[in-house]
């Protein structure tokens, strides 16, 4: 059975919760469950891979979220092909969509991108420098470090917006006709998700451009606190539609 997080306050919209799409039976929201829950809004979370169904229009809902997982947007799998042409329901009916990693990806593979390695099979697993574009600086202030953990990357989709860039993976963010977002970097990461990652992913450390494990727990120490600042308006901009605040940019500098 599909979850359904309940908050005692729901200020935004007319109630209507934001669906939640996760990819392992363990997964979790993080971050962005417990920003979404303070702002007001209830979590319908679906797991498609468990065989739980996506609606099939958003209407009872905010918009939807769409997380990463261990597989590609190139799998073969019913699951994932479902899920990509199931993306049509937010484009057409211009309701926000977030997809962060994996979720990007297969908002990219829908749109007609192509979704794969670099040809020197190098990763990006742990925190890297992002470089906000034009667009992306008019639209907020973007933290300079943010955090990874793929193989695969994307192109950027005829009609899309660039809004960062990266080193290895240069598309790091993009906004599509106005209401649907796709993020490489993961911001949703909790610690305890994060001690998570570094303990079952470790076998992942010795692909090329991988941090080791110290690394990533190091970077939280100096990165995390402005990118959580980051995410937080950010939310606010996908589901709101709300302008970054100007006070922002003194605390994603520090």
């Amino acid at each position: 059975m599909r979850k359904m997080i309940p908050t005692e306050q729901n200020p935004n919209r007319d109630g209507r919760p934001i669906l939640i799409v996760l990819h392992q039976e363990g997964s979790s929201p993080g971050r962005v469950g417990q920003l979404l829950v303070e702002k007001g809004y209830r979590l319908d979370i679906r797991r498609p891979v468990l065989g739980q169904p996506l609606p099939t229009t958003l209407e009872d809902h905010a918009g939807a979220v769409v997380f990463g997982g261990p597989m590609s947007a190139n799998d073969p799998d019913d699951f994932i092909k479902k899920e990509i042409d199931w993306i049509d329901v937010p484009l057409r009916e211009k309701r926000p969509y977030l997809g962060i990693c994996l979720g990007a990806q297969m908002l990219v593979h829908h749109l007609g991108g192509k979704v794969q390695s670099n040809a020197d099979g190098s990763t990006e697993i742990g925190w890297y420098p992002l470089d906000p574009t034009e667009k992306g600086r008019l639209l907020m202030h973007w933290p300079k470090m943010v955090y990874h953990f793929h193989r695969e990357g994307f192109e950027l989709p005829r009609g899309a917006d660039l809004l960062a860039e990266g080193d290895a993976y240069p598309n790091q963010a993009f906004r599509y006709d106005g209401n649907a977002w796709g993020l490489q970097f993961h911001a949703e990461l909790t610690r305890v998700m994060m001690h998570r990652w570094v303990v079952h992913g470790a076998h992942r450390f010795i692909l090329p451009n991988a941090q080791q494990g110290r690394e990533h727990l190091e970077g939280r120490m100096l990165f995390d606190a402005p990118l959580k600042a980051w995410l937080t308006e950010f939310l606010d901009i996908v589901f709101e539609g709300k302008t970054a605040k100007a006070t922002s940019s003194i605390a994603l500098r520090a």
